[in-house]
């Protein structure tokens, strides 16, 4: 907003909805615990609560009566001087409390993230940091919110600090070496051992990115694909699974005409079950779009549910596939490798579920990964790049082997964002909501 400053002084409801048993107001910055003490008429010791009453500071009328808690900055969770009033839960009190706290000079209301935003700003919280937070607060399924607590609590960072350490060792030996390149055995007497670094440092990294597509994962979720021919039970096993009739059942044989998404949660695992039409050939446009999407979808998706009444194996494309056979109830044998299922009497419905956890077990492992976001992956990849650059023949020019190694620390600052990330931070904290 135009004339707003970080100097200001800003506040925000940062509990849940209202109306609730507690409602939480955050102040931040230099004027929170002038505006406790106009409210208040005291200001307690840090970190300690006092309850009082609130008043108008300009009227004096009781406003409510709670708990005042003031954190004086640096010792808080932005830096700055930070005050809370836990108020009673109406919608009229937080309202009346904001309204006084707005009239208050040098206090605005906060944007979205603003708070996050500071803690970054005052070095509380690192880039990896806010994004684990940011996935924190969004986390639905238990393997989520897993992932996102290690990256908040920095997991992600400690590593990559002392990658950058060994990064500036190494580089400090090949600059030595440069210094005494006209006395040959120095030169390299030095190098080696910063070549050595630099290949552990090499291998560590590609570790991390060769499992960075599980934290994506995690994070983004598990598709799996219900595939098979039409009438084969893909629709009524939808339904099973999301609990809700989600898609229509019909013993009309291409009912499915497009893909139809439901997202869940199955054995901890955030999951979006995708719904195709039944695979076959057929004359009407409309369907064979449908079969086309359906295959599309199912090729790239990381996991497929193979749907047979009659128990036939899926297409070569879909081999790796847990592969169902359906309608036990009207009688029948189940293949070897099939799983037997009855969504009319729910026999089978749990196996289903097992072999999808299984699945999602091998794929996104039981541990949080290092790596959770496309961002991350992206810099730690250009860090590596240049890493095995500084690893080449630099023809004898050792200036250029210490410009990549430069160069791969540069990457890994913008991996925990000491640089250049301010289009990333903006576009970050607008996800936050008020007050966070």
């Amino acid at each position: 907003m135009s004339g707003e400053t970080a100097s200001d002084t800003i506040f925000a409801l940062s509990s849940g909805r209202l109306p609730a048993g507690v409602a939480v107001l955050r102040l931040s910055g230099p004027e929170a615990g002038v505006a406790a003490l106009a409210l208040s008429g005291t200001l307690p010791p840090p970190r300690m609560a006092r309850y009082a009453a609130l008043h108008h500071p300009a009227t004096g009328e009781e406003l409510d009566r709670g708990l005042v808690l003031f954190f004086p900055g640096p010792a808080s969770a932005t830096g700055e001087d930070v005050v809370e009033l836990h108020l009673h839960g109406g919608r009229a009190v937080v309202a009346a409390v904001l309204r006084a706290l707005g009239s208050l000079p040098g206090l605005r209301p906060a944007d979205a993230g603003e708070f996050t935003r500071r803690a970054h700003a005052n070095g509380k919280l690192d880039l990896a940091e806010v994004e684990g937070l940011a996935d924190l607060i969004a986390a639905e399924t238990e393997a989520q919110r897993r992932q996102a607590m290690a990256l908040a609590s920095g997991t992600l960072s400690r590593r990559v600090t002392g990658w950058r350490e060994g990064l500036v060792s190494a580089l400090a030996l090949l600059e030595a070496g440069i210094d005494f390149s006209d006395e040959a055995d120095v030169a390299e007497d030095v190098a080696r051992p910063a070549l050595d670094i630099l290949g552990g440092l090499h291998r560590e990294l590609f570790a991390a990115l060769a499992d960075a597509a599980r934290g994506e994962r995690v994070r983004d979720g598990l598709v799996v694909a219900i595939a098979g021919p039409p009438n084969a039970g893909k629709s009524s096993l939808l339904n099973r699974l999301a609990g809700r009739d989600a898609a229509i059942v019909s013993p009309v044989a291409g009912t499915t005409r497009d893909v139809l998404e439901v997202h869940l949660e199955l054995a901890g695992q955030a999951v979006t079950l995708l719904d195709t039409a039944g695979l076959r050939q057929t004359a009407d446009a409309v369907e064979a779009e449908g079969v086309r999407r359906a295959l599309a979808r199912a090729e790239v998706a990381d996991a497929v549910l193979w749907l047979s009444d009659e128990g036939t194996s899926p297409p070569a494309a879909f081999a790796a596939a847990i592969c169902v056979r359906t309608k036990i109830d009207q009688g029948g044998t189940v293949p070897d490798g099939f799983i037997g299922l009855s969504t009319v009497t729910g026999d089978g419905i749990e196996d289903v579920v097992t072999a999808i956890a299984a699945r999602a077990e091998l794929l996104c492992g039981r541990e949080p990964a290092l790596v959770t976001r496309e961002r991350q992956r992206l810099a730690l990849e250009d860090a590596a790049r240049h890493l095995e650059r500084a690893m080449g023949d630099h023809g004898g020019h050792e200036e250029l082997r210490a410009e990549d190694v430069r160069l791969a620390v540069r990457a890994l600052d913008q991996t925990i964002g000491r640089v250049d990330v301010e289009d990333v931070l903006d576009r970050l904290f607008s996800t936050f909501c008020i007050g966070k």
